[in-house]
């Protein structure tokens, strides 16, 4: 009896032996497998990631051409014309997928700090530009490039989305929300009325101190509109909130096609907006350089570079936007990308300009000159009285892109007569 227990203890302890040697062996594959598995999930993720915003639109053809500039610029630094040119395709794809990149975080940050984002983004590439031009000292290309993209937002991205969405809904006017749109002209008029008065001191002659108090109101006066618009964004986002609030949260059912998930991830999103933005600010420094040595090789006016050219790269994002949101019957949205795009130019883009411009010790004013402001001033104008009623149509679309053509032609005989203006003493 004591052998049988013996023996069957004996094979007891061997069967734990051999338990607690293969034991281990049946974890360390899994362990490994869990590590292969979640090293294909990443890789996987990074592909699906890329594919979507990389691979998914076909404008992003033209990113090849950022490279190329750098590489032109290197090899044959005398060709800036090429450089430019290669600059301007390739920012155009990065600042769409800047924009694109904008709107999948406002699908995790909520409607209220979405909206925002989406404005302040939108807006990147031409600060971004302006500010590498201002580290150069080139003041005047600053304000060229912001006023272009404020007439480029208002007439032509505002147009093109009216027209778009015209031909859709050809058997009906289009409606949007007018007290939102007196609201931001009254803010551009503001804008206007901020830019008016410094050129009118100088063209006027009737400075208290020449060359001082011009540069002096323009510093004072973009404080001011800072303040303006610190207080237009507490207003929308506080006091105004129901516009940034969903449907379903108001208690009134979204449409059908309403249905938009993120394609990419929050951390992706991050990754990818930090990456656009760095692209961007470095072909934005070669664009800078190049953009005299382009109006000298191909006989334009930096008037007509800056005013034109440029905003077309940096608005690329808010012209896709306008229009498709347009064609969706979302003309309240078309409206707040083309409308407040140029609102935040025209309040916040142009008055940090002036103040980035005071710490750096460039003289960078609101005396945008008399051609400038006057077209500024009927631009706004214009605009103002097509969203009165608060309605649109094709033809209204039409008008605002036949009007941005003549602002074209315009600056293109224009002679800039301060595009060589130094520094005020």
């Amino acid at each position: 009896m004591g052998t049988l227990i013996r023996n069957g203890s004996a094979h007891f302890e061997d069967k734990n032996v051999y338990a607690s040697n293969v034991m281990p062996q049946k974890i360390r594959p899994t362990a490994e497998g869990l590590s292969s598995r979640s090293s294909m999930t990443w890789q996987s993720s990074v592909y699906r990631s890329i594919k979507i915003v990389i691979f998914s639109t076909k404008l992003n053809l033209l990113m090849p051409f950022g490279p190329l500039a750098i590489l032109v610029h290197a090899f044959s630094g005398h060709n800036q014309g090429w450089v430019f040119f290669l600059c301007l395709l390739g920012i155009t794809p990065l600042a769409e997928r800047l924009g694109y990149a904008t709107e999948q975080l406002a699908f995790y940050t909520g409607p209220t700090i979405g909206g925002l984002l989406n404005a302040t983004f939108g807006n990147a590439t031409e600060l971004i530009i302006g500010i590498y031009a201002l580290r150069n000292g080139m003041t005047r290309v600053v304000q060229l490039s912001l006023l272009g993209s404020i007439l480029s937002n208002m007439l032509l991205v505002l147009g093109c989305a009216f027209f778009a969405g015209g031909l859709v809904f050809y058997r009906k006017e289009q409606v949007f929300d007018k007290a939102s749109a007196t609201v931001n002209s009254g803010l551009l008029l503001m804008a206007v009325m901020g830019l008016l008065f410094p050129a009118v001191l100088h063209f006027t002659h009737t400075e208290v101190h020449y060359g001082k108090s011009e540069l002096a109101l323009s510093r004072f006066s973009s404080c001011i509109m800072l303040v303006v618009y610190a207080a237009y964004l507490f207003f929308q986002l506080n006091t105004r909130k129901d516009s940034y609030v969903p449907l379903t949260e108001q208690g009134v059912d979204p449409p059908e096609d309403d249905d938009e998930v993120p394609e990419i991830t929050k951390f992706e999103t991050i990754v990818w907006l930090s990456i656009m933005t760095a692209w961007i600010s470095i072909l934005s420094e070669y664009l800078v350089d190049a953009i005299e040595g382009a109006s000298l090789a191909w006989n334009i006016p930096i008037a007509f570079i800056g005013v034109i050219l440029l905003p077309i790269v940096g608005n690329a994002a808010e012209h896709a936007s306008a229009i498709m949101f347009a064609m969706k019957d979302k003309l309240d949205i078309s409206l707040g990308v083309a409308i407040g795009s140029s609102t935040q130019i025209s309040m916040f883009g142009i008055p940090f300009c002036v103040v980035v411009g005071w710490i750096m010790g460039e003289p960078m004013d609101l005396n945008f000159q008399l051609f400038e402001t006057a077209t500024l001033f009927i631009t706004v104008i214009v605009v103002a009285f097509f969203l009165q009623e608060g309605t649109s149509n094709y033809f209204k679309g039409l008008m605002l892109i036949l009007c941005y053509m003549i602002v074209a032609a315009s600056f293109f005989v224009h002679e800039d007569p301060s595009s060589e203006r130094g520094p005020k003493t």
